[in-house]
C-alpha cells in the first residue's frame, strides 16, 4: 500500500472487516460492537500500510467530532514509527488528546524530546507542539529547555511554531515570564515574514506592555506588513494600532479650529499668538505616515478580518481627510456571506453616526434584499437611516415604503422605527411622514398598525402644535388594536392632550374601564394615568369613573400598579384633615406638566467608547480581556528610539549586484526618475509597487518583497525625503547622491537574510545558486538595462485623464449597480424588483475547486402536500410546500411553507408550534404564532427543518386554540439538496474523487417526451434541487448540488444517447443512501411523459 498522503481506497489485505473509501464518513463507526477493536489491531499489526489506514480513520474520527480518545494508547505507541507519514498523523492525534491523558502522554516526553532533534522540520514542529499541549508543571523546565532550541532552529516553520508554544508555557507558569520575554525579544527581530505574525501574537499574550519591544522593529514590521500571512497581519495591526496611539500625537487635533474662516487677503490675517501656535495641528510623524501607507494596500484583501484591521487602524490614528478610503472596502465586503455582511454593517452603522458623508456615495449598496435575513435588514436600516440628509431623504422614504409590505413582521416594525427617526432628525420632511403613518393606521396588518401608534405618539410629543384629527382617528382604533405597547401609547396621547378632544377622551375612559381587569400591565398605568389627567381638566364627568378605576386598581395582582393607585389617589383625593396637602394643591401642575419630547438617536452612537472591530464594539459591552484603546499624549515621545544603525562594513550599493566597472549609469537613471518625473507618476509608481506587493504570495520570497518596497521608497516625494533623512543616521561606502541608497540597502538586506534562511531549510544547497550568480552576472545588468527602458516607455504610454489613479482605486471601484447576485433588489425607484446583470467572467483560470458556489434554485415546485384535513382539524387545514431556498436561521435547515386555511366560520385562535418529537440529530425552527385566523382566509408560515440528510419525518404537535394535532412532514430525497454552480473541470475532479462504492449508475428507457435536453433538464429540476453545470459536449448532462445539512456533494451526469432509446445515470455522493434514493427518483421521473 502507498505511504503517501492521500486517502486510500484499497481494502487492507490482512483485515477481513470491509471499510469503505471515505474514512471522514460516519458509516465506519455506527456499530458498537467492539468497539474500535479493528483498528487497534491494525495499530499493532507490523505492517505501516495497516497503521497509515488506521490512522487516517482516527484522525477522520477527530474531524468529525467523534470521541477517540479510547485510542489514545494504541497510537502513543506509534510515535516511534519509522514511517513519517505515520509519525506525522500521530502527532496530530496527540495534539488533540495531550491535554486530556497527560499521564500516558508523559512516558513518551523522551521520545518527543528526541523528535525535537529529527531532520526532518515538520516533525520538529510536531514534537514542540506536542510538548506544549502536555500542561504539567512538571515539565515546564522541559519545554522552556525546547523553545529555546527552536528559537534558533534554521527552520522558519519551528520558529513559528515556538512563538505559538510561547502562551502556552506562560498560562502554565506565569513566572516564567521574564525568561519568556528574551525569546519574545528574539523572535520579533526575526526577518521571516512565516515568523514575524507568530511572534507579536506571543507578544500581546505574554507582555502587551513592553512597548519598548517594538521600538527597533517598528520599522520591519510596517515594511513586512503586506507580506505576512492574513491573520498575522490582523495581530500586527491591532497591535500597531495600540502602539501608534502612544507614541504619535492626534493628527486631528487642531483641526477644528483650523477649519474656521480665514480672510481672502494674507495681509489681513492678524498675527498669531503663541497660544494659537501651539493649538495648531502639528506635521505627521513620518513614522506615522510609514504605517498608514504600508496599511492602505490591505485594503484589498481577500480577508475581511484584514481589511476591517485597516478600518479600524484609519478610524483610529489617520487624519479625518484620509478616513474616508476605507469605505470603498467596507462596502465591497457586503457581497460576502451573512455573517461577515454582519460584522461589517455593525461597523459601518457605528462609523456612519459620526462620518456620514463617508458612506453616502455608496447609498444604494445598503438597500435590502428580499433574501437577506432579519438582523442584516435592520442593520442596514440602521445605516440608512444614519446616512439620511435632506439632499437623499426623497429616495429612502421611497425605500422605506416599499419594504413596508414585507412579510417580515419585525423587519416592518424596525421599518417603520426608521421612518420617526428620519421625521425626527430632518424637520422638512416630518408632515410628510406623519401623513404616511396616519395611513397606515388603516393597514390590515395588526402589527403595522401598532408600531404606526408608537411612532406616531413620538412625533406628536416632539411637535410643538397638536393635531387633534390625528389624535381623534387613533382613538377611534381602541377597538381593534390589541397590541399592549399601541393602546398604552394611545390612552397617553389622549391623556397629555385631553383638552383637545374633551369628549372622546372620557368615552374612551368608561370602555377601558370595563376591560381593565384582563388589560396588560402597562396599558393599566396608562388608564390610571389617564384617569387622573380627565379628573383634575374635567371633574364633573369623571370624578365617579376616575373613583371606579382606582378600586380596580387597589386589589390588582401586580404590585406596582397597586402603588401606583395609591400614590396618585393620595394626590387626587386627599383622605380628611389633609386637604391643605401641598402636593394635593400642585397636582395639576405634576401630571400636566410639559415632557420633554424624546430623543430618537441611533443605537450606535455609544459605541464609540470600544475599538471598532473589536467583540466588545460587536456586542456593545466589555467582554473579558478587552483593553480600552489609549489616548493619543499631547507631547510626541522621544521619535529617536525608533532609529536602527547598520554596521559600518555594510554596503548596500553591491549587495547581490554583480560588479561592474560602470557605476554612473545607474546613478543617472536613478536621478532621471527622481528629480524630472511629476507627482502623479510617483503616486502611481508607489501604488503599482505596492498592489504588487500586496497580491504576491505570502510563501514567496521575501526578497521581491524587498526590492518592491526599495523601488516604492526610491520614488517617494523629495520633501518627504528631506523630512525624513536627518532621521536615518548610517555610514555609506561609496559616492553621494539625492537619492538615499541606505534605506535600499535595508530593505535588500532583510531579503538577503529571508532567502538565505528559507534555502537553509531546503533539501538543495546554497553554494549552487551563488555559482549562477556569478555566471549569470553580465545577462543580469543588460536585462536591468531592458526593464527600466520598458518602463519608461509604460509611463509615457498612460492616457491622459487615468494617470492619476492607482491600483488600489481600480481594484475597489464600486458603482451604484448592484452586485451580480441571485437574488432580487428591493428598489422602488426603479421599478420595483430587479434581476441583477451577470458578472464579468474572471480573466484568468480558477484553481480546482475554486468555481464551486451555492446558487439559487432554478425550479420551486408548487405543489402542495396535505398534512391536517379540514375535517379532522375542526375547519382548519393545513398543507405544507418546499420552497427550496436557504431558512434564514441556519443555512442547514430545509424551508418548508406551511399554509392554514380556515373553512370553517368562526375564527381560530392561538396557532403554534407544540412539542417535537424529532429523530436525532434533525432540528426544527418554529413559525411565528398565529394569532387570529378569519374565516375563508388564508395566512403562510414557513418552518425551517434540518432532516439531517434523511428521509425521516419530522413530527411535531400543532397546537390550535388548545387543542393539539400531530403533524408529519416527509420530505422527498431531492429537497434535501441545495444546488451549486460549478465548471466541468471541478465536476469531474470532484466525480473522480467519489467513485466505487460512493457511486450508484443505472439505466432508464426514456418516454418519448423526455428524449431532447431541455425535457430531461427540466424533469431533473422538477425531481431535485440541482443546478446544470456547463459542458462541452453536447452527449452528456451534468448537474451538481449538495446535502443541505451535511452538505456532502452530489454529483448527477446523465447521457444522452443519439439513436437509443436508454440512457446511462449516474448519482456519485458520499451518503451512499442519499445517492441510490435520488438514482430511483431521477429514474421514475424520466420514464413519466
Amino acid at each position: 500500500m502507498s505511504t503517501g498522503g492521500s486517502y486510500s481506497n484499497e481494502r487492507p489485505p490482512t483485515v477481513d472487516v470491509d471499510y469503505a473509501a471515505d474514512p471522514a464518513s460516519g458509516s465506519f463507526f455506527s456499530t458498537e460492537f467492539k468497539k474500535h477493536e479493528d483498528l487497534k489491531q491494525m495499530l499493532d499489526s507490523n505492517k505501516d500500510g495497516l497503521k497509515l489506514e488506521a490512522m487516517k480513520r482516527i484522525i477522520g474520527m477527530v474531524a468529525k467530532g467523534r470521541d477517540a480518545s479510547e485510542l489514545f494508547p494504541a497510537v502513543v505507541k506509534n510515535v516511534v514509527s519509522a514511517n513519517l507519514e505515520v509519525k506525522k498523523l500521530v502527532y496530530v492525534y496527540l495534539v488533540r488528546y495531550a491535554e486530556e491523558q497527560q499521564d500516558l502522554a508523559l512516558l513518551s516526553i523522551s521520545t518527543f524530546q528526541r523528535a525535537l532533534k529529527d531532520p526532518n522540520q515538520l516533525i520538529r514542529a510536531c514534537a514542540l507542539r506536542v510538548l506544549s499541549s502536555i500542561r504539567v508543571p512538571v515539565i515546564v523546565p522541559i519545554m522552556m529547555l525546547a523553545i529555546k532550541d527552536a528559537m534558533t532552529d534554521m527552520s522558519p516553520y519551528v520558529r513559528k511554531t515556538a512563538a505559538h508554544a510561547i502562551p502556552k508555557l506562560y498560562n502554565l507558569d506565569p513566572e516564567q515570564k521574564e525568561e519568556l520575554i528574551q525569546v519574545i525579544e528574539k523572535l520579533l527581530s526575526d526577518k521571516t515574514t512565516l515568523v514575524v505574525g507568530s511572534a507579536v501574537m506571543a507578544f500581546e499574550e505574554v507582555c502587551p506592555e513592553r512597548i519598548d519591544l517594538i521600538h527597533k522593529n517598528y520599522r520591519k514590521l510596517c515594511n513586512l506588513l503586506v507580506d505576512v500571512e492574513e491573520w498575522g497581519q490582523v495581530i500586527i495591526i491591532n497591535m500597531l494600532t495600540r502602539y501608534a496611539r502612544t507614541q504619535f500625537v492626534d493628527p486631528n487635533a487642531g483641526s477644528e479650529d483650523d477649519d474656521r474662516e480665514r480672510p481672502f487677503y494674507e495681509d489681513d490675517e492678524e498675527i498669531e499668538d503663541d497660544e494659537t501656535l501651539a493649538k495648531r495641528p502639528k506635521p505627521m510623524d513620518p513614522d506615522h505616515r510609514l504605517l498608514l501607507r504600508n496599511a492602505k494596500p490591505l485594503l484589498q484583501s481577500r480577508n475581511a478580518a484584514v481589511v476591517l484591521g485597516v478600518a479600524q487602524l484609519y478610524q483610529h490614528i489617520a487624519p479625518r481627510t484620509e478616513v474616508s478610503l476605507v469605505a470603498r472596502a467596507l462596502v465591497r465586503l457586503l457581497r460576502s456571506h451573512r455573517e461577515i455582511q454582519a460584522v461589517v454593517l455593525t461597523n459601518i452603522a457605528s462609523m456612519s453616526t459620526r462620518r456620514k458623508d463617508m458612506f453616502e456615495p455608496y447609498l444604494k449598496s445598503f438597500f435590502v434584499r428580499s433574501s437577506d435575513p432579519t438582523h442584516i435588514k435592520a442593520l442596514k436600516l440602521e445605516v440608512l437611516t444614519n446616512l439620511a440628509t435632506d439632499t437623499n431623504i426623497s429616495v429612502i422614504l421611497r425605500e422605506f415604503q416599499t419594504y413596508i409590505g414585507s412579510s417580515d413582521k419585525e423587519f416592518v416594525a424596525a421599518t417603520i422605527q426608521a421612518i420617526g427617526r428620519c421625521a425626527s432628525n430632518i424637520r422638512e420632511v416630518t408632515d410628510t411622514c406623519l401623513s404616511g403613518l396616519v395611513s397606515l393606521l388603516s393597514n390590515r396588518d395588526e402589527s403595522v398598525v401598532g408600531e404606526s401608534v408608537v411612532v406616531i405618539r413620538k412625533l406628536l410629543q416632539s411637535e410643538t402644535v397638536g393635531h387633534k384629527d390625528i389624535i381623534s382617528h387613533m382613538a377611534r382604533l381602541m377597538d381593534n388594536i390589541k397590541i399592549p405597547m399601541a393602546r398604552a401609547s394611545i390612552l397617553w396621547l389622549l391623556g397629555e392632550y385631553c383638552d383637545k378632544v374633551p369628549k372622546i377622551a372620557p368615552d374612551v375612559l368608561r370602555k377601558m374601564a370595563k376591560t381593565f381587569i384582563s388589560e396588560d400591565d402597562i396599558v393599566k398605568l396608562q388608564i390610571l394615568t389617564l384617569a387622573t389627567k380627565l379628573y383634575l381638566t374635567n371633574p364633573k364627568q369623571t370624578r365617579l369613573l376616575c373613583q371606579y378605576v382606582y378600586n380596580l386598581a387597589k386589589y390588582d395582582t401586580n404590585y406596582d400598579i397597586r402603588d401606583r393607585a395609591r400614590l396618585t389617589r393620595a394626590l387626587v383625593f386627599p383622605s380628611q384633615g389633609h386637604e391643605d396637602n401641598k402636593l394635593a394643591k400642585h397636582a395639576k401642575k405634576i401630571f400636566l406638566a410639559t415632557k420633554p419630547p424624546p430623543v430618537q438617536q441611533s443605537s450606535f452612537k455609544d459605541r464609540d467608547q470600544f475599538q471598532l472591530s473589536t467583540l466588545s464594539h460587536l456586542i456593545n459591552a466589555r467582554a473579558t480581556g478587552y483593553q480600552d484603546l489609549p489616548p493619543f499624549p499631547e507631547e510626541a515621545p522621544d521619535p529617536t528610539v525608533r532609529y536602527v544603525e547598520l554596521p559600518a562594513s555594510f554596503t548596500p550599493e553591491n549587495h547581490h549586484k554583480p560588479s561592474h566597472p560602470k557605476k554612473s549609469k545607474p546613478q543617472k537613471m536613478k536621478s532621471f526618475y527622481s528629480d524630472e518625473s511629476s507627482p502623479e507618476d510617483e503616486s502611481e509608481d508607489d501604488a503599482s509597487d505596492s498592489s504588487s506587493d500586496s497580491d504576491s504570495d505570502s510563501d514567496s520570497s521575501d526578497s521581491d518583497s524587498s526590492e518592491s518596497s526599495s523601488d516604492e521608497d526610491n520614488e517617494s516625494d523629495s520633501e518627504e525625503e528631506e523630512e525624513e533623512e536627518p532621521r536615518f543616521k548610517r555610514k555609506v561606502s561609496g559616492g553621494s547622491s539625492k537619492k538615499r541608497p541606505e534605506k535600499h540597502g535595508v530593505s535588500q538586506s532583510s531579503g538577503s537574510e529571508d532567502t538565505d534562511s528559507s534555502s537553509s531549510s531546503s533539501s538543495s544547497g546554497s553554494e549552487s545558486s551563488s555559482d549562477e550568480e556569478a555566471e549569470n552576472s553580465e545577462d543580469s545588468d543588460e536585462d536591468v538595462k531592458k526593464k527600466k527602458k520598458s518602463d519608461r516607455e509604460q509611463r509615457n504610454s498612460v492616457p491622459q485623464g487615468r494617470g492619476n489613479r492607482s491600483n488600489l482605486d481600480l481594484l475597489l471601484d464600486l458603482d451604484d449597480t448592484p452586485p451580480a447576485m441571485d437574488t432580487p433588489l428591493l428598489t422602488p425607484s426603479l421599478g420595483g424588483l430587479l434581476t441583477p446583470s451577470p458578472s464579468s467572467q474572471p480573466s484568468q483560470p480558477l484553481p480546482p475547486g475554486a468555481s464551486i458556489q451555492p446558487a439559487s434554485a432554478k425550479f420551486v415546485p408548487t405543489v402542495t402536500q396535505e398534512l391536517l384535513n379540514r375535517i379532522s382539524g375542526g375547519g382548519l387545514a393545513v398543507a405544507c410546500r418546499f420552497t427550496r431556498s436557504p431558512h434564514l436561521y441556519s443555512p442547514r435547515m430545509t424551508s418548508v411553507e406551511l399554509s392554514f386555511t380556515n373553512n370553517g366560520s368562526e375564527e381560530i385562535r392561538d396557532i403554534s408550534v407544540g412539542s417535537k418529537k424529532l429523530a436525532p440529530g434533525m432540528a426544527l425552527h418554529e413559525f411565528a404564532g398565529i394569532a387570529v385566523l378569519s374565516p375563508d382566509t388564508t395566512l403562510n408560515g414557513t418552518i425551517g427543518v434540518d432532516f439531517n440528510d434523511t428521509t425521516q419525518p419530522a413530527m411535531f404537535d400543532l397546537v390550535v386554540g388548545g387543542r393539539t394535532f400531530s403533524i408529519n412532514i416527509t420530505a422527498p430525497i431531492g429537497e434535501l439538496l441545495m444546488p451549486l454552480a460549478m465548471n466541468e473541470g471541478d465536476f469531474n475532479l470532484n466525480q473522480i474523487k467519489l467513485r466505487g462504492m460512493n457511486e450508484q449508475c443505472g439505466v432508464v428507457s426514456l418516454s418519448s417526451g423526455n428524449k431532447d435536453i431541455k425535457s430531461l433538464v427540466n424533469r431533473v429540476y422538477e425531481t431535485a434541487n440541482l443546478l446544470q453545470v456547463q459542458c462541452s459536449s453536447n452527449d452528456i448532462v451534468k448537474f451538481g448540488g449538495q446535502t443541505a445539512s451535511g452538505k456532502a456533494l452530489v454529483l448527477v451526469s446523465l447521457s444522452l444517447p443519439q439513436d437509443e432509446q436508454e440512457s446511462t445515470i449516474s448519482v456519485n455522493c458520499e451518503k451512499m443512501v442519499i445517492s441510490s434514493m435520488l438514482l430511483k427518483e431521477i429514474k421514475s421521473a424520466l420514464k413519466r411523459d
